[in-house]
């Protein structure tokens, strides 16, 4: 628990170091990202699926803050971004099993003005993601899925046209989104499922607050009392991302084929975990001589990275975060200098807090495999320093219910950082990390935290675990003075 404590403290403090972005997730954190929001990967979740101990659900989030009304063009993937998710099964930092999302574009309806239209004029509600019920269609996305084994390319669409859910336009369009939305899962085969479209950003956080040099809202934050900080099912503060949207590509598979060596183990051995991280690539150059983006086209380059919540925003400086964006985990122990001294944890003392003393070394276990994420790993199994977000498989998932928000550092062994759920509040566990509640949760123990304990739109508690997409007609988006924090007298988020 010591070492984790400091995992954890590891990210949030070096959160700081990037005042520009400050608590936002991966949410337009570099500056080459903030330009190039298609590439933008928001947030990256790994955890062992709630409803089979034998699989691993990814989560892979692009395409930050959503607004759902915003046609006619919506927000679709780019066919020009390489989406990929990332595994390391044998403790060097390096790709041992890549898996592959590229999207394709049809523009079905070249004069209609809209991407999406149903209900008037002629055309049908849309009822269908292809076929009967998609006339209405005019902008669709299909994707394929490609594993990268032992350098051995397999597609795993499984002879399957995959289709990505389209955007959440309004109920006249289309009348029963959550059955799109259904139409999405797809089955591969070898246990494997797939689920990718535009969805409800997961995320949740007092964004307002935390920007405002770290202003929380009177009475919630940044010390929550003991008996906010003990309620995981309400909101004392405003989810400044309720209301927004995000694309999504979620991929569920078994844990044999994740594993060095093809087998479930124990927690306790090193085999059972994992190294993962997701990113966006582009092609170096984007002029081609042919139509075709799959055919030549120049090298791909990584744009965007995350493995680690907040390590973009809390580790790494804003002069760097571009190249830490575009360099591979591999290469991190160049950043590791920002692990040493974390600046927030200056800010939280300026407050009065108790934090641990520098230099904090202790942080390193961030970026290494070690106990007690990986208590089968002895010291020649840490590996490089290395931005990843490690999964212990042999620990099975928490039973819906009785998750708790606060992760590993509330007891519950199958939360952040073991992982990421979209449960989990990354921000006040991060926040208490730095401070050093897991160096010394005595002297280092402060509630520190936003008051924002979960989504304002509830969470997914079965595959693909993410929410529909709200709705572009009649969306809201939960602001200071508006209902929507359900923890405070009738409903209403606090102002000051």
């Amino acid at each position: 628990m010591k070492k984790l404590k400091s995992v954890v403290a590891l990210a949030m403090s070096l959160f700081m170091l990037a005042p520009s972005s400050l608590f936002a997730s991966s949410h337009r954190e570099a500056p080459i990202t903030a330009l190039d929001r298609a590439a933008d990967v928001t947030d990256w979740y790994a955890f062992v699926s709630y409803d089979d101990p034998t699989k691993v659900t990814f989560i892979l989030n692009v395409d930050p803050l959503l607004e759902p009304a915003n046609g006619p063009n919506y927000f679709p993937f780019d066919p020009n971004v390489l989406y990929e998710m990332h595994v390391d099964n044998n403790q060097d930092g390096l790709d041992d099993i890549t898996f592959q999302f590229r999207f394709n574009t049809q523009i079905n309806l070249p004069t209609v003005f809209t991407g999406f239209v149903g209900g008037i004029d002629g055309f049908p509600q849309i009822t269908s993601l292809s076929g009967p019920g998609a006339a209405g269609l005019s902008l669709s996305q299909t994707y394929t899925v490609t594993m990268i084994k032992k350098g051995k390319a397999t597609n795993l669409n499984n002879g399957q046209v995959l289709y990505a859910v389209p955007s959440n336009v309004g109920p006249l369009t289309m009348p029963n989104y959550q059955s799109l939305f259904n139409q999405g899962i797809y089955s591969l085969g070898s246990g494997i499922r797939v689920w990718a479209g535009t969805a409800d950003d997961p995320f949740f956080i007092d964004l307002g607050a935390a920007f405002d040099s770290l202003n929380f809202r009177r009475g919630v934050g940044p010390v929550l009392s003991e008996a906010i900080d003990a309620d995981n099912t309400h909101n004392y503060a405003p989810d400044a991302v309720g209301g927004y949207n995000v694309n999504s590509i979620v991929l569920e598979v078994p844990i044999t084929m994740l594993t060095v060596d093809g087998k479930l183990h124990g927690s306790g051995d090193k085999q059972a975990v994992i190294g993962t991280y997701g990113s966006t690539s582009r092609h170096l150059f984007p002029v081609r001589r042919s139509s075709n983006p799959d055919v030549d086209a120049s090298l791909l380059r990584q744009v965007n990275r995350e493995g680690n919540p907040l390590i973009n925003e809390v580790i790494i400086g804003t002069g760097s975060k571009d190249r830490f964006s575009m360099d591979y985990p591999v290469h991190d122990s160049q950043f590791s200098s920002f692990v040493l001294e974390p600046v927030l944890a200056s800010v939280f003392s300026s407050l009065g807090v108790p934090v641990a003393p520098n230099p904090r070394t202790d942080l390193l276990i961030l970026v290494q495999y070690e106990a007690p994420i990986c208590p089968g790993c002895g010291p020649g199994d840490v590996g490089p320093i290395v931005d990843l977000l490690r999964l212990n498989t042999g620990i099975p998932a928490t039973p819906v219910g009785s998750q708790l928000r606060l992760g590993f550092i509330a007891g519950d062994s199958a939360g952040y950082p073991n992982g990421r759920r979209p449960v989990d509040d990354v921000f006040d566990i991060s926040a208490r990390a730095v401070a050093g509640i897991l160096v010394d949760p005595v002297t280092y123990g402060t509630r520190l935290g936003d008051g924002v304990q979960t989504k304002t739109e509830g969470l997914n508690t079965s595959f693909p675990y993410v929410m529909p997409a709200n709705n572009g007609r009649d969306s809201a988006h939960t602001g200071p003075g508006q209902a929507g924090c359900t923890g405070q007298p009738g409903g209403i988020c606090p102002v000051m």
